[in-house]
């Protein structure tokens, strides 16, 4: 008996980037903190896309936070606006991984 295949969902994902030669990232920047809506069968196979897809962007990925699926973020409660809700659709429907926001640290002095 085969098993249907597991439907696409796609994650939030907040992604925690170190520094690396060639990363992009500004001047001075100590790391960054990427917002993410990654697509996959689960939310283990959503990260390992996106870290793979930082990797190859020459991005040094630290740590990834999950924050559910657009189902499970609104069932607690998240105001999550039209153009956020867009941006998870495309990454749905790329089968792909969204970077939605950037922002890099910086140390204080």
């Amino acid at each position: 008996m085969t098993k249907a295949p597991k439907k696409q969902q796609v994650y939030t994902l907040l992604v925690e980037v170190g520094r690396k030669e060639g990363d992009g990232l500004p001047d001075g920047a100590t790391g960054a903190a990427l917002m993410c809506y990654s697509s996959g069968v689960d939310e283990a196979e959503a990260v390992r896309e996106t870290v793979a897809i930082l990797k190859q962007a020459d991005l040094a990925p630290l740590d990834v936070s999950g924050y559910g699926t657009l189902e499970e973020r609104l069932a607690e409660g998240h105001d999550i606006d039209e153009e956020e809700q867009e941006l998870m659709q495309r990454a749905l429907d790329e089968n792909s991984v969204i970077i939605a926001q950037m922002t890099p640290f910086f140390d204080k002095e």
